[in-house]
């Protein structure tokens, strides 16, 4: 059995812009990161522009001031295509509604709920809350009135409304036109949306 050659890439890996974000996340200057690491400015500059490479000590030395492992510079990124009309369905209660996971359903820092109201359709008779932190409402189309506790908001393609994902609201389409919305909750919520 013959061995298929294998030929090493011919580009280097771009990490510099890892490496950059992970200098402004710690919210480090290049001059601080240079004093902590013992490497120029200049060449710091050059590696986040990907104009150079650096010798494995000095990436390990970059890796420990910059608080990441070698492994995330390297790591491919998490991705997740949900193209239009392929979400899996959920039902969270409500008349006249379709709603679809935009997000993976393993995503745990973020959960985007599309949904369609049919004209007239309606949310809970009472208000309900969510397990978010923040629940944020965006209507694509079409005109939405949001009630709360003590307000109600009457929304219409374009706005955006966000409030705490844990204050009693419930949700009507009063006219006789659909409705595309979108929630955003953060944290994605255990079991439950809009």
């Amino acid at each position: 059995m013959k061995a298929l050659p294998l030929e090493p890439s011919v580009g280097p890996v771009a990490i510099g812009s890892r490496i950059r974000a992970a200098r402004q996340d710690q919210r480090l200057t290049i001059e601080q990161v240079a004093a902590a690491t013992g490497l120029t400015k200049g060449f710091l500059s050059r590696v986040e522009r990907d104009l150079t490479s650096p010798s494995v000590a000095s990436l390990v030395t970059l890796c420990q001031v910059l608080s990441i492992s070698i492994g995330e510079l390297f790591a491919a990124p998490e991705t997740h295509l949900m193209r239009k009309g392929e979400g899996p369905r959920i039902h969270l209660g409500g008349d006249g509604i379709v709603e679809r996971l935009l997000t993976s359903r393993s995503e745990r820092r973020l959960q985007v709920l599309g949904a369609t109201i049919e004209p007239h359709g309606c949310g809970e008779s009472e208000l309900y809350a969510i397990d978010c932190d923040v629940d944020v409402l965006h209507i694509v189309s079409g005109e939405l009135t949001l009630r709360m506790t003590h307000e109600s908001y009457d929304l219409k393609a374009g706005d955006t409304l966000s409030f705490s994902g844990r204050e009693p609201h419930s949700w009507v389409n009063r006219t006789a036109h659909p409705v595309e919305a979108l929630w955003i909750l953060a944290p994605a919520a255990s079991g439950s949306g809009g």
